[in-house]
């Protein structure tokens, strides 16, 4: 099996050695080279030929999101996937706008990084569970936001989906928006069919960590 070539950024070399030992117990995965910084990463990406960047979403000389939207630019076919402690859905957000196709928690590093390692390496994205609800695909395979993909819906779309998460029911929305039951029942099934999502509990999920409701309401 072609061993999968890693390059390794990280400012703390005992990070950065914990984390070699930790993938490199698999022999089809090889750290090729180590960065302390965002600038040194971009050097050696040229110079080792990594099939894909693991790196700390904070680096001395250029950021971890800064040097992913680098990456994704100057080298498109080499893939990013970013290593932090932070789990909250900003960072997530960024981290895919700069565009990282894969985010592992350092908690969850021990049993998560050779997945994420192996699923990037076959062009697929990897989230880490706590956090893989903040992002989802398109049919095309692309990541979106949440905050992405409302924003492809349409008005009445996103009227009808805010009115579904405030726990309308279908005969509400109908004389909210002044339409028939029917109609509503339509605009229903497209929005679950664009969103990939198959209930109505799914679509008030959505819609709460879209920032379209809050859970208040």
């Amino acid at each position: 099996m072609k061993s999968i070539r890693v390059l390794l950024a990280d400012e703390h070399v005992l990070v950065r050695s914990g984390i070699r030992a930790l993938i490199e117990r698999k022999s089809e995965i090889v750290v090729v080279a180590e960065a302390d910084n965002g600038r040194e990463a971009l050097r050696l990406i040229r110079e080792s030929r990594p099939h894909l960047v693991l790196m700390d979403i904070t680096m001395p000389a250029l950021k971890g999101l800064e040097q992913a939207a680098r990456i994704t630019k100057e080298f498109p076919g080499v893939p990013v996937i970013i290593l932090s402690r932070y789990d909250n859905e900003e960072y997530v957000r960024e981290a895919v706008a700069a565009g990282a196709v894969g985010y592992v928690l350092k908690r969850s590093a021990t049993a998560e990084l050779e997945s994420a390692i192996k699923a990037v390496a076959r062009s697929e994205t990897y989230f880490s569970r706590e956090i893989s609800g903040y992002v989802t695909t398109d049919k095309a395979g692309h990541l979106k936001t949440d905050r992405g993909l409302i924003e492809r819906l349409t008005p009445r779309q996103r009227e009808i989906l805010q009115l579904i998460a405030e726990r309308h029911h279908t005969k509400e929305i109908a004389q909210v928006l002044n339409i028939n039951v029917k109609t509503v029942e339509t605009h229903r099934a497209q929005l679950m069919e664009r969103l990939g999502i198959h209930d109505v509990p799914g679509l008030v999920r959505f819609a709460i960590k879209a920032g379209l409701v809050s859970l208040e309401e």
